[in-house]
């Protein structure tokens, strides 16, 4: 929605300067844009102390300028031109003009470009992100007599993008067989646990090892 400013040149067009300001580090949005130097451009200098928000904005804005035009700048001032009498339509309009600032003005095609190409950045981070979840898996061996450390090197050879392993232990099962038990952090979108144990961890040469691989917790991160 459009916004408009009338009298910034005036005390009380200030005033509705800084409550609009409220809140706000800028005229639209958290980003510095061309409205902040529209609305700049019509404040003839500094609000004072009693204009606290407008104010704060001016210096943002002021530091945004100096570092664009790193001139030393002298100063100017603009004093009042009486204009020669027209009629009150006329002069209605032309004061309607010259105090009413719209800051949405006619949007080019440089600019509407701009902000679909900065539309799309945004869906294309949004797509790139996934979640990530915690999985806990049980890998059992053939018996007593498989070596459970090759077992582990076996296991922690797999790599692929997506995937981290984790602390792991050895838990007595029965009968003198112990299993593995480790985690492991996999991004969803890149990792699947069943396909990762159906074709990886219990297929050659890694069968040599391993008999049969539980999920025993899955967590979202």
């Amino acid at each position: 929605m459009a916004v408009t400013f009338s009298d910034l040149h005036t005390e009380e067009g200030i005033k509705s300067l800084d409550q609009f300001l409220s809140g706000k580090t800028y005229i639209s949005g958290d980003l510095f844009t061309k409205d902040d130097i529209k609305v700049y451009a019509a404040v003839v200098e500094k609000p004072g102390d009693s204009f606290p928000n407008a104010s704060k904005w001016y210096d943002v804005v002021s530091s945004h300028v100096a570092s664009s035009f790193p001139g030393k700048a002298e100063g100017v001032r603009f004093s009042a031109v009486a204009a020669p009498a027209a009629p009150a339509k006329a002069a209605a309009t032309a004061e309607e003009d010259d105090d009413d600032l719209d800051l949405f003005g006619d949007e080019t095609e440089e600019d509407k470009k701009v902000a679909e190409e900065r539309e799309a950045a945004k869906k294309s981070t949004k797509k790139k992100e996934s979640g990530k979840s915690s999985v806990l898996l049980d890998v059992k061996p053939w018996d007593d007599e498989t070596d459970m450390k090759k077992l582990e090197e076996a296991v922690r050879s797999i790599e692929m993008p997506g995937l981290l392993w984790g602390a792991s232990k050895l838990v007595p099962v029965g009968y003198g067989i112990k299993k593995l038990q480790i985690m492991m952090t996999i991004v969803d979108d890149l990792v699947s646990v069943d396909t990762l144990v159906e074709e990886q961890l219990t297929v050659e040469p890694r069968n040599e090892y391993i008999q049969s691989c539980d999920i025993v917790a899955f967590n979202k991160i």
